[in-house]
């Protein structure tokens, strides 16, 4: 290559590298006249319940527009003394009245708050330091105690805005992800999230998200990061890689998200030179609410694949007392128990709610045969009974500790699970009854529950509570089950307010595909044949569904029973009449 090619190629290497680390504060970090201050106030909060024996600073910024005749808009940003100086890095108080004076920001009161300490009794003792404990961890633990404690708190003295819409949460490293988790488990209360140089790492489990972006029904979130390429690598993983991975699952899935990539190490430098720009990019068009998958592609993410466009959960009923066990019968119309009541109702395809049978002995499992027959394991009875569609109930067997939920073969064969003993039972068209698998005994199911046949009948599916799995056993000619193993694969909540590896499985139910649809604590996770969970669907409301049924009239609609409501939603797949086989499509593997 000619020599003074090369030095101006070099040349011009080092100059494009020079500007990419000249991250210097621009005018919107800066005080200009003219423009209003807003007052930035310490505070200390030391009662906190979710975190007990913490304390830890506060400072709430009041911008100079705010005057208490409506509710601010809210930005909370954690690890918050760091963003508050007006001679610090990030000089948050100032971008702040630059960008609401501009109009680029509505009037937004801002929370800086830091982690909290549990301080030792004497100066020989080192204090406990919750920064990772609060911000790595997975699960809704910080979001509780934001929502819980701080946003009342200040809401004695300010008007703050209850919409989702109007609240936004940012921070830096360990306080990145914490923005990020707040919002992930609680997208009712924030839409917002800025991350800079984000700790999507293996700390405390934060390097999941890569995978559950991908897989669970796209939340109401708008996403900005930052990171440099120079970030750090340690024990738990590169930073740089692991907020490149989730950048690009939040695109997979359609999220309304940026990722800005700079130069810079593990610090604030460019993140703080960007500050104004992803502000204002993350309130852009205001008051234009935040919603779910406004840039996705439907045929690139397999959840939305099977969810109907549009198409969210209805209520069909509510004010029961425990709502469980769904079941369909010949014309789509939905009957489901109140347990706690002992009474049965039908929900009818035009979606009208009517008693259908009182006094059923705490009945928790339905399930119809083709002739009309609908089953009932009566938990409080300890029995399992028919009834019969001339009113007639009939007693096919008692004796169990607590029957809890069933399915009907083809043949007439009933499967039940009883709860408390760990085990599964049958009782064949004959009448017979044959207990066909003991936990203790037979393998390390922990809590069989819900049960349902595969499409084909050749398969038992098995909600496991207290374990991560749901079993799958062959059924025989005779029907007894064999081959019994933990083949799906569900993920779980954060193990540390959980417990291990519970994935909290409780009812379940298939479509015509052959893939199994589990209610869990993490919401609804669709598995496909060869197990793997390809989607989780949230929960309708904010208490775990109990059961689920496809119902209506082409048996489109899923129905949900959820603590005291039953809710349906309009799905792109069909369920299938229990009592019918189905042959299945080759599945992918």
């Amino acid at each position: 290559m000619h020599r003074v090619m090369l030095l101006f190629l070099f040349a011009s290497f080092f100059a494009v590298v020079a500007a990419a680390d000249d991250y210097s504060l621009g005018p919107d970090s800066q005080r200009h006249p003219g423009v209003p201050q807003g007052k930035i106030t310490r505070y200390t909060w030391d009662r906190s319940k979710v975190f007990p024996g913490t304390t830890r600073s506060y400072w709430i910024y009041v911008p100079a527009q705010y005057d208490g005749s409506k509710p601010a808009c809210v930005m909370i940003f954690q690890d918050g003394g760091g963003f508050t100086s007006d001679t610090g890095q990030w000089r948050a108080g100032i971008v702040l009245d630059n960008l609401i004076q501009q109009g680029a920001m509505p009037v937004t009161i801002g929370i800086f708050i830091d982690p909290g300490v549990i301080p030792a009794e004497s100066p020989e003792q080192q204090n406990r330091y919750n920064r990772s404990y609060e911000y790595d961890s997975l699960g809704d633990r910080y979001a509780r105690f934001l929502i819980d404690e701080i946003l009342p708190e200040v809401g004695r003295q300010y008007k703050l805005s209850s919409d989702p819409n109007d609240r936004g949460l940012a921070g830096s490293s360990s306080g990145g992800i914490a923005a990020f988790t707040a919002a992930w488990e609680r997208p009712d209360q924030f839409r917002r999230v800025l991350s800079f140089v984000g700790s999507f790492t293996d700390l405390k489990g934060g390097d999941r998200y890569v995978n559950l972006v991908r897989k669970m029904e796209p939340k109401p979130l708008r996403v900005f990061q930052q990171d440099g390429s120079n970030d750090q690598t340690l024990y738990g993983g590169s930073w740089f890689q692991a907020n490149s991975a989730l950048a690009a699952s939040l695109e997979y899935a359609g999220y309304d998200s940026k990722f800005v990539v700079g130069t810079e190490g593990h610090n604030a430098r460019h993140g703080a030179a960007i500050l104004p720009d992803a502000l204002r990019w993350l309130w852009r068009e205001y008051p234009k609410p935040v919603t779910a998958s406004a840039g996705l592609k439907v045929d690139r993410h397999f959840i939305t694949q099977i969810l109907d466009p549009g198409k969210g959960w209805e209520l069909v009923g509510e004010g029961y007392q425990f709502t469980e066990g769904p079941a369909v019968d010949k014309h789509g119309n939905v009957y489901f128990c109140d347990a706690g009541a002992s009474r049965i109702y039908k929900a009818a395809v035009d979606g009208k709610v009517t008693l259908f049978k009182e006094d059923t002995g705490g009945a928790t499992g339905l399930m119809f045969d083709a002739s009309g027959r609908l089953y009932a394991a009566e938990s409080a009875r300890k029995r399992v009974v028919a009834y019969e569609p001339d009113g007639r109930v009939t007693v096919l067997g008692t004796g169990f500790r607590a029957p809890n939920d069933l399915a009907v073969s083809s043949k007439g064969t009933v499967y039940f699970s009883d709860l408390p003993a760990e085990q599964i039972w049958m009782i064949d068209p004959a009448g017979a009854k044959k207990m066909v698998f003991q936990g203790e005994k037979d393998g390390n199911l922990l809590m069989p529950n819900g049960v349902r046949l595969s499409p084909d009948h050749a398969l038992l599916i098995v909600a496991d509570t207290l374990g991560r799995s749901g079993w799958s056993f062959h059924i025989a000619a005779d029907g007894s089950l064999s081959a019994g193993q933990p083949f799906y694969r569900l993920d779980v909540p954060d193990e540390e307010t959980q417990g291990p590896l519970r994935s909290g499985a409780d009812g379940l139910t298939v479509d015509d595909q052959g893939f199994a649809y589990f209610a869990t604590g993490m919401g609804i996770q669709i598995c496909d044949q060869p197990g793997r969970v390809i989607g989780i669907m949230a929960k309708p409301g904010a208490k775990d569904v109990s059961n689920l049924v496809f119902g209506g009239s082409n048996l489109e609609w899923l129905y949900a029973t959820s603590g005291d409501k039953v809710y349906r939603r309009h799905l792109r797949r069909k369920g299938v009449f229990p009592w019918t086989p189905v042959k299945l499509p080759r599945p992918q593997l």
